[in-house]
């Protein structure tokens, strides 16, 4: 077993942050994970595709790199089958494969950067669709024991971009596998969110599959969001804030046509981008760091930027969208 020391952390995070980790080791076995952690280097810093998270320092301790591979299929129903996939493999090849196997449920979440062992700390979503809607089971294992736990659905104790990994028990598990439950067949389609309809309109495409709903979701999203390979970022920076009504009702005195989602709850979801962007940052450029041209929701990296740096772009933004709406912005990335 060979750790590396001060290894450089730009090809792990999609922000392309220039930090380094003072020990790093990638694991591919829950073996290798164990023999690592008994080495009893701290503290422990778990890394999946790097694309939920900002560095603003170098690393202290020890990052262990999750690449824990498969996919299998491990119980079948009439319409249901359940898939367990490694916490190391890249969430949109997971996508793909189901999508290829003709098991549905997931389509609506294609794209979305990052790892599968990463999915449920942050409860992922897109179109209308969240993981914690398709979750089954994980398996994790204990950072400091070693030893290996199931978390049920309830567990997990999933909300709007939360899980209970980002709340008491934050760094202190490492994911190995994720259970899914997918449709075989008599899928449920999700259409209503975005410009997935609207899309497939324009291609004509009449009777959706979950193949043409994957596809329209990748054609919209790669419209819209900058290719991390060409620009730094971790897709959208901040959450979509959830508001009393009243808070809705002084905003459209002013913007009667501000964009809004009514919650199961009575509140009132506000997009994160439309309030930035009436604040005038969308496109404005800071330096080596800014708000994306064609969605102000995601911060980038042009370029030489610090973690610093967009942290401080962050926090201006989040000031502006405060004076001018009376709403706090909650940044959706892990900042370190």
């Amino acid at each position: 077993m060979k750790i590396l020391h001060n290894h450089a952390l730009l090809p792990y995070n999609t922000f392309r942050i220039d930090a380094k980790a003072a020990n790093f080791f990638e694991v591919f076995s829950v073996e290798d994970l164990r023999a690592v952690l008994r080495h009893g280097i701290k503290p422990v810093l778990v890394l999946g595709g790097g694309s939920n998270l900002l560095f603003t320092h170098d690393v202290p301790g020890l990052v262990v790199k999750n690449s824990l591979p498969g996919i299998r299929v491990v119980r079948k129903f009439s319409n249901k089958v359940w898939v367990a996939v490694g916490g190391g493999v890249v969430w949109h090849d997971f996508v793909c494969w189901a999508v290829g196997q003709g098991y549905g449920g997931v389509e609506n979440l294609s794209l979305i950067p990052g790892t599968v062992g990463a999915s449920p700390v942050q409860n992922i979503g897109a179109y209308g669709v969240e993981l914690k809607d398709v979750f089954v089971r994980l398996s994790a294992v204990h950072l400091e024991t070693g030893e290996q736990r199931s978390f049920s659905k309830a567990s997990c104790r999933f909300g709007y971009r939360d899980s209970i990994f980002k709340q008491e028990l934050k760094g202190q598990y490492c994911i190995t596998s994720v259970v899914f439950s997918l449709t075989q067949h008599q899928h449920q389609l999700n259409l209503s969110y975005g410009d997935i309809r609207k899309t497939l309109e324009v291609e004509q495409v009449h009777t959706p599959s979950i193949a043409d709903v994957s596809r329209a979701v990748v054609n919209i999203r790669r419209s819209k969001l900058p290719d991390p390979a060409e620009i730094g970022n971790c897709g959208s920076f901040f959450k979509n804030p959830e508001t009393d009504p009243a808070v809705l009702d002084q905003i459209r005195l002013h913007y009667p046509d501000a964009p809004h989602y009514t919650l199961p709850d009575g509140r009132e979801k506000i997009p994160a981008g439309w309030l930035i962007e009436q604040c005038g940052w969308k496109g404005k450029r800071v330096g080596n760091t800014g708000s994306y041209e064609k969605q102000a929701l995601v911060l980038v990296n042009y370029g030489g930027a610090t973690g610093a740096e967009v942290q401080r772009l962050a926090l201006n933004i989040i000031e502006s969208v405060q004076q001018a709406f009376g709403i706090r912005l909650e940044p959706e990335v892990n900042i370190r």
